[in-house]
């Protein structure tokens, strides 16, 4: 049984937001502080991402363990009332999930999910950090420098600017 009136509890579900959300803010306060740039829910890109880096092709969702659905996870508990109704919510919310990170991934763009779990004070400065590293990965492996492979005669070079030259 629920420990509010219908009332109280619908004032306390309309006030829970979906931008600026504490965690959200700890990982821009993070990122910025480190040097990271970003655009916050860019309304180009499937889902409105809370952080696009565009430098790095990368977008950030910062979920909620409950409101995503974060399977084994403490925070994470079915509701006792209205059990059917909330069951299909998280579902849709998951799969919609998954819908735009797999369309953002067509875009040829990263996708990081950091959970509200992972930001808890035990284990925030690990996750946070481990995210930086992800980033600066990212970076180098799409600006890395690469390599051309030189032909080993003569023969195998064409140059587009000069004809071929014919033996006469």
């Amino acid at each position: 049984m629920d420990k509010m009136t219908k009332e109280q509890r619908h004032r306390c579900m309309a006030a829970i937001k979906s931008k600026g959300t504490r965690p959200e803010i700890l990982v821009r306060k993070y990122l910025f502080a480190r040097g990271f740039r970003y655009r916050l829910n860019h309304p180009r890109l499937p889902g409105h991402p809370d952080i696009v880096l565009r430098k790095y092709r990368t977008v950030i969702f910062v979920n909620g363990c409950f409101w995503h659905g974060h399977d084994n996870c403490p925070n994470f508990k079915m509701p006792k009332t209205n059990t059917d109704f909330w069951q299909k919510k998280i579902n849709r919310n998951k799969q919609r999930d998954i819908d735009e990170q797999r369309q953002i991934a067509s875009m040829g763009w990263h996708c990081i999910t950091v959970w509200e779990c992972q930001l808890k004070p035990h284990c925030r400065q690990q996750t946070l950090e481990s995210l930086a590293q992800t980033l600066y990965r990212i970076y180098l492996a799409d600006h890395s420098v690469r390599h051309y492979r030189l032909p080993d005669s003569e023969d195998e070079i064409h140059m587009a600017a000069e004809p071929e030259p014919t033996l006469e």
